[in-house]
């Protein structure tokens, strides 16, 4: 039953009758699990939520809900998640919901907050300053101990150090924890202990704390000063924690401090999901939580909502996989038996397998899948390739840049330091002072139109297509918050405050362009298409998971990166590294379960196109016959020194139309073609569009930009 503040409804009958309705309206649209979550106010409840069930609705429907019924006071809620996005996400659909007052805050975020506050009365004196990277730091210190590094060693200790204080170790103790974890950069434990010490020292000496510090600096406090911890505990009385899983022992003792001896905490999580071991994450809080909690309610949450039944059963599929194995009761500290997702969309495409010959074959073979979808009207914007690690984007960048297909490097500049961005934001604020506020998205749309936004997407590639996705995004955040909260409430004060709200969260909105990420950094993202890449023994499990907790959390990764496909999933991996090379590679291990069973586990091949090349030789020259090596000679189809057959006059005209194409557009030249594919093209001399569709490095996008102009001058090169 829900308890309801003395006094509430006292106005009337009329009164108490809108309360009710409008507390039915949160709850309505909510499944039966997702009820449950929301309309339990109080006491321990845990929630296990498996992707795409909606997680992150149902506690946000139940903290407006227990608003409204009076349960909660908005400012007594702290919400704490793990990123600065989820977070603003959070705070968005709260105010949406009518729970505007409501902390949703990263742990960070939350501690920093309290830790600016008590400061001055609990330690005296100004806070020390933060340190954003230890990079430099770290440096320094290794040098004063005469040691040398490099900039990938310095990341590694970090890393490391990171780890340990996390794990709530000082540098004395870390030597006896850590054993048995791999050597950062090839150091002892030893001499990372000696660093660890002398990055502590140095950060002392300079009056400065790092992110660590300011969690662990806000238990020391509330652990000695009985009055602060007081005081944050009137102040907060109900919590819930997203994405429990990711916890760490330093973050899960800061909560235990909030909390005092209550009870009143939900958290959310889904151990098949833990990937974020090496920072200190663990599940074993979540998987402990009713052993705890005694009594603790326990609330599963398995419809999934985001995906078709194809892509949850390869996702079911994948960890049922590792819980058939024999050695599973030998690493069971490890795994936790999973939720089996029931898919609630409707059918879509089976999963796709590819083999290809090498990494820039792969490469090809996917921008070609993906021009494919952009012909379907799928936006690139719900598109993504995800990989183990970032080294692996270089190739997909530029098969997507000689496609013609636009993209973004999540990790890459951020959003709001764009300079369009910064721009608009300067104009939508001068004219929220000045102007009224009717039909607000026209409003935006006007003013952008004076930094270059168009309703037509400009047919360049580079920087004016970049600049124009930036503004697209601010155009298209500007609708949707208008439908979500309607043009009563929309004004463009708001939608200023809300990127401004943003900025500082570095919550960005859509922009159009198909993503390339890392597995890790996908967590918490979806799209319609995703493709999965370079899914090899070696990258997938990665070589240096040689242990079965290792292994486990690759298989967690993977079952990540399959659940953030909504629709469309495809899965590829090469036999070589480069061209030529010898096929040595053999298919990830987690693919034995996913791929037909009708195909065998060394020898399925997906039926794809030219550019995947299906020969499990190498590609010879048509003119001397010796094996082609590079990428360039097998455009042109034959070695860099035999001699060409085209016409000169032909190239020269393909050259300098493609230079006058480059200046119109504002982009690198190799943007529109590479010289390789204008040999390609002046010695195949192609008659048609079919045939010139049929070269390498012409996609679709780019036949029906230069078809006409291309076979114009192969025609007339004069």
């Amino acid at each position: 039953m829900v308890r309801r503040t003395p006094g509430r409804g006292a106005v009337g009958g009329a009164s108490l009758v809108s309360g009710a309705l409008l507390e039915e309206s949160i709850l309505n649209g909510l499944d039966e699990e997702q009820r449950t979550v929301a309309s339990t106010l109080t006491g321990p409840l845990c929630v296990l939520a498996g992707a795409g069930t909606g997680k992150t609705r149902a506690i946000t429907h139940r903290i407006a809900y227990g608003v409204q019924t009076g349960v909660y006071t908005p400012q007594q809620v702290l919400a704490v998640t793990f990123t600065a996005r989820a977070a603003a996400e959070m705070r968005t659909r709260l105010r949406d919901l009518g729970a505007g007052g409501v902390q949703a805050r990263t742990f960070h975020a939350a501690a920093l907050r309290q830790l600016q506050y008590f400061w001055p009365q609990a330690v005296g004196g100004p806070l020390p300053a933060l340190v954003d990277h230890k990079a430099q730091l770290i440096a320094e210190s290794a040098r004063r101990l005469r040691l040398s590094t490099d900039r990938a060693a310095i990341r590694d200790v970090a890393a490391e150090i990171e780890w340990a204080k996390v794990s709530m170790l000082t540098p004395d103790a870390y030597v006896a924890a850590a054993a048995g974890r791999s050597e950062p950069a090839g150091m002892d434990l030893i001499t990372v202990s000696r660093i660890f010490s002398a990055y502590e020292d140095l950060k002392i000496d300079r009056n400065l704390i790092d992110f660590e510090d300011v969690l662990l600096t806000t238990v020391a406090i509330l652990e000695e000063d009985e009055k602060v911890a007081a005081t944050v505990r009137s102040q907060y009385r109900h919590f819930v924690v997203d994405e429990y899983q990711d916890v760490s022992p330093l973050q899960q003792r800061l909560l235990d401090l909030w909390l005092g001896e209550r009870r009143e905490l939900c958290v959310v999580g889904d151990a098949s999901q833990t990937i974020y071991s090496f920072t200190g994450a663990t599940s074993r809080h979540l998987l402990d939580f009713t052993k705890r909690y005694q009594g603790a309610q326990v609330v599963k949450l398995v419809r999934d909502y985001r995906s078709t039944p194809q892509v949850v059963r390869a996702a079911n599929t994948l960890l049922s996989a590792r819980s058939s194995e024999a050695d599973r009761r030998a690493a069971g500290t490890t795994w936790s038996e999973p939720l089996e997702l029931i898919a609630q969309r409707s059918a879509g495409p089976e999963p796709v397998f590819t083999e290809c010959t090498d990494d820039e074959a792969e490469a090809a073979e996917c921008a070609r899948r993906i021009g494919v979808l952009l012909d379907q009207g799928v936006k690139a914007s719900e598109i993504a390739i995800l990989y183990r690690t970032n080294g692996q984007s270089e190739a997909y960048e530029q098969a997507l840049a000689s496609a013609g297909i636009g993209y973004q490097l999540r990790g890459g500049e951020r959003f709001f330091q764009r300079r369009e961005v910064r721009d608009a934001l300067l104009q939508l604020r001068a004219a929220a002072r000045t102007e009224g506020n009717d039909d607000v998205p026209q409003q935006v749309r006007d003013v952008l139109a004076s930094l270059g936004y168009t309703s037509v997407a400009p047919q360049n590639s580079g920087a004016v297509r970049e600049k124009w996705e930036s503004l697209a995004a601010l155009v298209g955040l500007a609708d949707e918050l208008n439908r979500t909260r309607g043009p009563e409430s929309f004004t463009l004060q708001s939608f200023v405050a809300e990127l401004e709200e943003r900025a500082a969260a570095q919550h960005a909105p859509t922009v159009q362009g198909v993503t390339l990420a890392s597995l890790h950094s996908a967590k918490g993202l979806e799209w319609d298409a995703v493709f999965l890449v370079g899914l090899s023994e070696g990258l997938m499990p990665i070589s240096f998971a040689d242990t079965q907790e290792g292994i486990d959390e690759e298989r967690r990764l993977l079952y990540v990166g399959i659940t953030r496909a909504r629709i469309h999933l495809s899965m590829s991996w090469s036999t070589s590294r480069s061209p030529g090379g010898r096929a040595s590679r053999k298919p990830s291990r987690f693919l034995d379960a996913l791929r037909p069973a009708t195909a065998g586990k060394a020898s399925f091949r997906q039926p794809r196109a030219k550019s995947a090349r299906t020969s499990t030789g190498p590609v010879m020259c048509r003119v001397c016959a010796r094996p082609l090596l590079t990428g360039s000679e097998r455009k042109i189809g034959r070695c860099t020194d035999c001699p060409p057959s085209y016409e000169e006059e032909t190239f020269e005209a393909l050259r300098a139309w493609r230079l006058t194409e480059a200046r119109e557009k504002d982009v690198p030249a190799f943007v529109i073609f590479t010289d390789a594919t204008l040999v390609a093209i002046a010695e195949a001399k192609p008659r048609s569009a079919e045939e010139l569709g049929a070269l390498a490095g012409i996609g679709t996008s780019k036949l029906e930009r230069y078809g006409d102009a291309v076979l114009g001058i192969i025609n007339d090169p004069a």
